[in-house]
C-alpha cells in the first residue's frame, strides 16, 4: 500500500473535492462533522462499563470516545512525523495523520447499541433464539442471515457514518476515504467464500451486505490489498485506532472501578506502576500526592504516555509488514509492556466486567432489546404483508417508529432484509435510557402521563 493513496481526501458521494486550506483541512472537517452529529451526541447516554451509573465520575461512551480520540491524535501525529521522514512524503503533514486517526477514534463506538457489548450479544441472541427471529432468518440468504446472527457494532458504525447520518446525502456524512478506511478495523463482510487468513483484522466484520459495494469503492480509492472476495487488508492507521481504544479501556476501566470501589487502591497501583516505564520515579512522585484518587490519576496519565511511545515505535518497526497487509497482530501484543497490558485486560474480565452492578443491568438489557426487536420487527412485517388489514396493534405501533426507519408514509419496504435491517438500525441507535423507557411503555410497566 502507498501512503499517498492511503491519505485520500476523496469523499464518497461527492463528485468534486473542495479545496483544502491550512486553517482547516479535510481531515479536520471529518472530525467536526462527527462531533456535531446526533449519533455522536447519543453516546453520552450509552454504556461504557458501568451501565446507567448514578455516579457523575465514570465514563460513558461519549467521554470514552473523546479520550480515545485524544490518544489517537497523539499516536497518529507521532507516526505521521516518522512516516513522512522515512518516505520523504510531500504536501502532507504529521497533523494530517493525527487528524485522520483522531476522527476515526472519535467515531469508533458510534455504532454500539445500548448496554455496551452486552447489547450486541442481546441482538445476536434474539435472532438466534426467538421464534420471530428464527422464522424470518429462514427467508433470507446465508450472507444476510450472518449480518444479524453476528450483529456487530463496528459494522453498524460504518452504516451510521456512511448512510444513516445525513441519509439524504449519498455517502451519508461524506467523510474522507482516509478516515473511513482508518475507522474500519475489520475490512470484511460477515460471510466470506472461504475462511480468511488468521489475524486480528478478520476477527469480526466491518460492514453489512447492504454496504459492501460502498466499502469496495473506498478500498479501491485507498489501494487496500484485496485478500478475498469481500475482504481487504486493514488501512495501516486502523492499527492505531485499535491501540488507542485498547489503551484507554484497559487503563481507564480499572480507574473507574477504583472510583466505584470495585477495586482496591493497592490493586490498581500495582497494575499501573509497571506501565509507567519508570516505576521507582513514579512511586516517589506518588509519595508527594496526598489523596489516593489523585495518585491513581497520576499513574493513569504516566501509563498512557509511556504506552503511546511504545506503540509508536512498534508501528514503525513493523511498518513494512503493515503496508504489505501481512501484519496479523494487535500492536499492544508486541510492545515491551505487552504482559503488563494483558494483566490489565485480565483484571477487567475477571473482576470489573463481572461485578454485580454491571451484570444486573446488562442482563436486563437482553430483555429490553429483545422485547423492542420483537415488537417492532413483528409490526413492520405485519404491515408489509397485510397492509391495511394488519392487526390494530401493528397499525398503532408503527407510529412509534420514526419514518426514516420504515419508509415514506410509514410504508415498510417490500425487501425483508432491508426492512429488518432498518429496525435493527432503529433499536441499536437508541440510548440506554430511551430503550428502557420505551420498553416499559410497550410492556405496560409504566404509562405515559399527560
Amino acid at each position: 500500500m502507498d501512503w499517498n493513496r492511503l491519505l485520500s481526501r476523496a469523499r464518497p458521494g461527492l463528485s468534486h473535492q473542495h479545496p483544502d486550506n491550512e486553517a482547516r483541512t479535510d481531515f479536520q472537517r471529518d472530525f467536526d462533522r462527527i462531533v456535531f452529529s446526533s449519533a455522536f451526541r447519543r453516546l453520552q447516554d450509552k454504556t461504557q462499563v458501568f451501565p446507567l451509573s448514578q455516579s457523575d465520575y465514570v465514563r460513558t461512551r461519549l467521554t470514552h470516545s473523546l479520550e480515545v480520540s485524544s490518544v489517537g491524535r497523539s499516536l497518529g501525529t507521532m507516526v505521521g512525523d516518522s512516516v513522512i521522514r522515512r518516505h520523504h512524503l510531500q504536501q502532507v503533514y504529521p497533523q494530517d495523520f493525527g487528524a485522520v486517526v483522531a476522527a476515526a477514534c472519535l467515531a469508533h463506538d458510534i455504532g454500539n447499541p445500548p448496554f455496551g457489548h452486552a447489547g450486541e450479544d442481546a441482538i445476536r441472541v434474539w435472532f438466534q433464539t426467538s421464534a420471530t427471529g428464527q422464522t424470518l432468518l429462514t427467508r433470507l440468504d446465508k450472507a444476510q442471515q450472518q449480518d444479524f446472527l453476528r450483529f456487530e457494532g463496528n459494522a453498524q458504525g460504518f452504516r451510521i457514518i456512511t448512510k444513516l447520518q445525513s441519509p439524504d446525502n449519498p455517502g451519508g456524512m461524506q467523510l474522507t476515504c482516509a478516515t473511513l478506511g482508518t475507522f474500519t478495523k475489520y475490512p470484511r463482510t460477515s460471510m466470506l467464500p472461504v475462511a480468511p487468513p488468521p489475524g486480528i483484522a478478520f476477527k469480526k466484520f466491518g460492514f453489512y451486505q447492504d454496504d459492501a459495494d460502498l466499502f469496495a469503492e473506498i478500498a479501491e480509492q485507498l489501494g487496500l490489498v484485496p485478500i478475498l472476495p469481500g475482504a481487504w487488508s486493514r488501512h495501516p492507521l486502523a492499527y492505531l485506532v485499535e491501540a488507542a481504544d485498547d489503551i484507554c479501556y484497559r487503563i481507564i476501566d480499572v480507574e473507574d472501578a477504583f472510583r466505584l470501589q470495585q477495586l482496591r487502591f493497592e490493586e490498581v497501583r500495582d497494575l499501573l506502576l509497571p506501565l509507567t516505564g519508570e516505576p521507582d520515579r513514579a512511586q516517589h512522585k506518588m509519595g508527594q500526592i496526598t489523596r489516593s484518587k489523585e495518585k491513581i490519576e497520576y499513574l493513569r496519565a504516566k501509563a498512557i504516555g509511556a504506552i503511546i511511545d511504545q506503540v509508536h515505535r512498534c508501528f514503525m518497526d513493523n511498518e513494512a509488514a503493515i503496508l504489505a497487509g501481512d501484519f496479523a497482530m494487535e500492536l499492544l501484543d508486541v510492545i515491551p509492556a505487552a504482559n503488563a497490558m494483558h494483566a490489565l485486560k485480565e483484571c477487567g474480565e475477571t473482576q470489573v466486567y463481572v461485578s454485580k452492578p454491571v451484570v444486573e443491568v446488562e442482563a436486563a438489557g437482553f430483555e429490553v432489546l429483545g422485547g423492542l426487536l420483537d415488537a417492532f420487527i413483528t409490526t413492520v412485517n405485519d404491515l408489509a404483508t397485510h397492509g391495511s388489514a394488519a392487526s390494530p396493534k401493528s397499525r398503532m405501533l408503527i407510529h412509534l417508529i420514526p419514518e426514516s426507519f420504515v419508509g415514506p408514509s410509514r410504508i415498510p419496504s417490500p425487501n425483508l432484509y432491508r426492512r429488518v435491517l432498518a429496525i435493527t438500525d432503529f433499536v441499536s441507535g437508541m440510548t440506554d435510557s430511551y430503550a428502557v423507557t420505551l420498553f416499559k411503555k410497550l410492556t405496560g410497566i409504566s404509562l405515559p402521563t399527560g
